[in-house]
């Protein structure tokens, strides 16, 4: 899994760059080597919103792209509130790729095994007409 944190609006500190890396290697053996994940902290400017850290998640897979966003009193608790929710929306998305079989290839052979076989007919006349 390759991780990318970065900062929108500010710079971030060290301390939170190390808990989000940190908190997301749990993510790592859940998602195969070359999955990118791009984590996103921002602090919200305006003083009447009490949750004004956000943390953002996006986890770019081979099929969908998973996207969660979070927001806390501090960076610490939404990174936590993030990682849980992408934590289940990972498991979703493995649980349907390996639980739920091909249903094309599935259909196909089920309706080959009730097909009755026909014979093909031949539109030959009759072999006594054919002798005159």
């Amino acid at each position: 899994m390759r991780l990318q944190v970065k900062a929108r609006h500010g710079h971030l500190t060290d301390t939170a760059r190390a808990y989000a890396e940190k908190r997301l290697a749990k993510l790592d053996r859940r998602l195969h080597d070359l999955t990118h994940v791009e984590v996103t902290l921002s602090q919200e400017q305006n003083p009447s919103i009490a949750e004004d850290h956000t943390a953002e998640g996006v986890v770019h897979t081979k099929g969908p792209t998973i996207v969660a966003r979070e927001s806390a009193a501090t960076y610490e608790a939404a990174i936590d509130r993030l990682v849980d929710k992408l934590e289940r929306q990972i498991e979703r998305y493995r649980d349907k790729r390996t639980h739920e079989p091909r249903r094309t290839v599935a259909r196909q052979k089920e309706a080959a095994a009730h097909a009755p076989v026909e014979e093909p007919q031949a539109d030959l006349p009759p072999e006594d007409e054919a002798a005159v």
